[in-house]
């Protein structure tokens, strides 16, 4: 993509043409959107979630537009490991950074996921702990600092990829749960999942999804995300992938100021797949109208003690509660 000077990002050592990833679920594998020529403004796509043994998914109806948002219970499906890597992806060149998401029902699923997609073309392997772990009676592996640190450890010796690793806010504290991830050799962190919701159909009045519950997405979390990320960036070092309603470049430069050093689309795709060239061609006229060389100079500037500062000094290590960086 041409035009992209200076919003160019790194992270964990992946270098981006734009600080825009298309969100795991919400483009496939992504030939979709190379066959409709609308891959233009991404600088990575994280591939749809990927489970040791195929997936059906859950019940229909599976998605149900909400007023603000899109409530989803797709429950995983995909084809299974063994058709992903050995049909998929050998196939799949899309030209920008490819990121593998996996998802578990044990511990061992998800070493062994990712010791199978170490030797395949993929730049970091997204985990996702937002997952429910059947050895402990459906409790999700992300709701506690122990459980992801076990899962982030196993994985990290499993595989030499980058590790991202993906939080909800469904966990005792998002911040603890960051630090732990850390811990265990996370090299980023992928923040917000969505969020636990239902709806109730208004004609049966009966709840919407066949699953009864589903997770939200859109612009009715962005609150919710960009809290995530402030808390996160305040007690973590590693780069953070903010997602949650992210629709325009304004929704961008929010989230990196929060703390996030790119973001992820997500239903935004679903609504305009084309939108990632806008958004980042009005990235570009905002990164000059900011007056900076780089638009990364932006991340954690709204840490500092005034609109002028530039970030926040003591970011990493500080006070799990948390105080004003200054």
């Amino acid at each position: 993509m041409n035009g992209t000077s200076g919003i160019e990002v790194e992270v964990a050592g992946l270098k981006l043409r734009t600080p825009l990833i298309a969100c795991s679920g919400c483009a496939g594998f992504g030939s979709e959107l190379k066959r409709i020529g609308a891959l233009e403004g991404l600088g990575a796509l994280c591939l749809k979630g990927l489970t040791l043994e195929p997936r059906s998914g859950n019940t229909p109806p599976r998605l149900w537009e909400m007023p603000s948002g899109l409530l989803n219970s797709i429950g995983l499906e995909n084809p299974g490991a063994q058709k992903v890597l050995g049909e998929i992806l050998p196939g799949l060149d899309l030209g920008i950074p490819l990121i593998a998401n996996i998802a578990g029902n044990t511990y061992e699923e998800f070493a062994r996921l990712a010791y199978l997609l170490d030797s395949v073309p993929v730049e970091a392997i997204e985990v996702n702990v937002s997952c429910p772990n059947v050895e402990e009676g459906g409790r999700i592996f992300g709701a506690d600092p122990e459980s992801v640190y076990k899962t982030v450890s196993l994985v990290r010796g499993s595989t030499r990829k980058k590790l991202f690793v993906k939080l909800s806010v469904a966990c005792q504290d998002v911040a603890d749960v960051a630090m732990a991830a850390e811990e265990a050799g996370a090299d980023a962190l992928s923040l917000i999942n969505t969020v636990p919701a239902m709806a109730i159909d208004p004609i049966t009045l009966k709840p919407a999804l066949g699953n009864v519950s589903g997770g939200l997405s859109g612009p009715a979390i962005k609150p919710i995300a960009l809290l995530a990320v402030w808390k996160v960036y305040r007690v973590t070092r590693l780069p953070i992938i903010g997602m949650g309603g992210v629709a325009t470049a304004q929704d961008v430069l929010e989230f990196m100021a929060a703390g996030a050093s790119c973001v992820g689309l997500g239903s935004q795709l679903l609504r305009d797949p084309y939108s990632p060239a806008r958004i980042a061609g009005e990235l570009v006229e905002l990164r000059k109208r900011l007056n900076k060389d780089q638009l990364k100079e932006i991340v954690g500037c709204a840490h500092g003690g005034t609109s002028g500062s530039t970030g926040c000094g003591s970011r990493g290590r500080g006070p799990r509660s948390g105080t004003a960086c200054t």
